[in-house]
C-alpha cells in the first residue's frame, strides 16, 4: 500500500508540473513582448495599453482587500494585494519624469485604517510633490477604505453601477464564550492590567470596554470625514449626514457628489487627456517587475490546488489574533 501512495503521489506531483508548464508556455505564447518595457526606477514594469508619443499616463491597480498581511514573498501569496509593493509602484510612478498622469484603477471594499491612510498620504504627496494629476477610475467595488484613498484625488470617475461609499470604521470580534461552555472549555487568563484582553472572544464586553473602543472608532470616523471634506470641498457637516456606513451606487455618489464623471476606465483616460491638455500620451499599466512570474505561479498553483479560493484565508483566519482592529471595510 505504502508503494501505491507513492506512486500516486509522484504522479500527482508530475501532473502538477506538466500543468504548470504548459501554462507558463502558453502565457508566454501569447504574451506581446514588444508593448512590455521594464522601468529602471524601483523595479517597475510598464506594459504599453495605448501607444502615443513620450509622455505617459500610468494606469496603477489597486485589487483586493487593503491589508498589510507582513507577506512580501511566496508561491501562494503572489497574486494578491500586497501593501509595500503597491506604495513602491505608485511611488515609482510619481518619482518617473516621464510619467505625466496617474490613473488608479480601484476594486477594494477597503481594508486597514493605517494601510488605508498610507495609500492617501502618499497620493496627496505625489499631487504636492510633483504636481502630477491623480485620478480614480471605480470598478465594481470602491468602498469604505477604498473611497478614503479616492477623496484628495483631482478627478473621481466610477460606473453607474459601482459599489461605494460605505463611509465608515468598524472593529469585530467574535464572542465564542458560549459555545465554549457547551464543550466544556475553561479560558485560563493572567493579564497585566485590566483591559488587556479587551475585545476577547472567550468572555462578554464590559461596558467599560465598550466604550473605550467606541471613542477609538469616533476618532478614526473624524479622520475619515476629515479626508472627504478636504478632498471633495464639502463640510463635515454634509459628510457626516451621507457617511453613515450605507452604500451608494456610482450614480447615487454622483449626485451627492463623492464622484465626479460615470464612465469606465477608458472614460477616464479619456478624460485625463482632455482635462490636463496632454498631448498624444502614451498609457501603460505600471506595475511591479516582480509582479508577472510570481503572480502567474501564485495564481496557477492556487488553481491547481484549490477550486475554492475563498479556502484561502483560512489559515490567515486561524492564525488571526484577538486584537482589535479598526476597519475602512465594507463587508456584506
Amino acid at each position: 500500500m505504502k508503494a501505491k501512495r507513492w506512486v500516486a503521489l509522484g504522479i500527482a506531483a508530475l501532473l502538477f508540473i506538466v500543468s504548470i508548464s504548459f501554462q507558463f508556455a502558453e502565457s508566454l505564447a501569447t504574451t506581446n513582448m514588444d508593448n512590455v518595457v521594464s522601468g529602471s526606477e524601483n523595479n517597475a514594469q510598464q506594459k504599453v495599453m495605448e501607444q502615443g508619443g513620450s509622455g505617459k499616463i500610468a494606469v496603477i491597480e489597486l485589487q483586493g482587500t487593503i491589508q498589510d498581511t507582513g507577506q512580501t514573498s511566496g508561491l501562494m501569496s503572489a497574486g494578491t494585494y500586497n501593501h509595500r509593493q503597491f506604495l513602491r509602484t505608485l511611488e515609482s510612478a510619481g518619482e518617473n519624469s516621464s510619467i505625466e498622469g496617474i490613473i488608479l484603477e480601484v476594486n477594494t471594499p477597503g481594508g486597514g485604517v493605517v494601510e488605508s491612510d498610507e495609500i492617501h498620504d502618499k497620493i496627496v504627496d505625489i499631487q504636492e510633490e510633483t504636481g502630477k494629476p491623480v485620478y480614480v477610475s471605480m470598478g465594481n467595488t470602491a468602498a469604505s477604505g477604498g473611497y478614503y484613498i479616492a477623496a484628495p484625488a483631482d478627478n473621481i470617475i466610477a460606473h453607474p453601477a459601482t459599489v461605494t461609499g460605505s463611509i465608515g470604521v468598524i472593529m469585530q470580534s467574535v464572542n465564542y464564550s458560549g459555545l465554549a461552555e457547551d464543550l466544556g472549555i475553561d479560558f485560563q487568563t493572567i493579564k497585566s492590567g485590566q483591559y488587556k484582553d479587551i475585545m476577547s472572544g472567550s468572555r462578554d464586553m464590559t461596558e467599560n470596554e465598550e466604550q473605550i473602543l467606541q471613542r477609538l472608532v469616533d476618532d478614526f470616523y473624524q479622520d475619515f470625514v476629515s479626508v472627504i471634506a478636504n478632498g471633495r470641498g464639502m463640510s463635515e457637516e454634509e459628510v457626516r449626514e451621507i457617511g453613515d456606513g450605507r452604500v451608494y451606487s456610482g450614480e447615487q455618489a454622483k449626485e451627492l457628489n463623492l464622484v465626479d464623471e460615470l464612465g469606465s476606465l477608458d472614460d477616464t483616460i479619456s478624460l485625463m487627456k482632455e482635462e490636463e491638455e496632454m498631448n498624444n500620451p502614451t498609457v501603460v499599466r505600471y506595475q511591479s517587475n516582480a509582479f508577472s512570474f510570481n503572480q502567474f505561479l501564485g495564481s496557477s498553483a492556487r488553481s491547481f490546488i484549490l477550486e475554492d479560493t475563498d479556502l484561502l484565508g483560512i489559515k490567515d483566519l486561524l492564525m488571526d489574533t484577538n486584537a482589535p482592529r479598526a476597519m475602512y471595510l465594507y463587508t456584506e
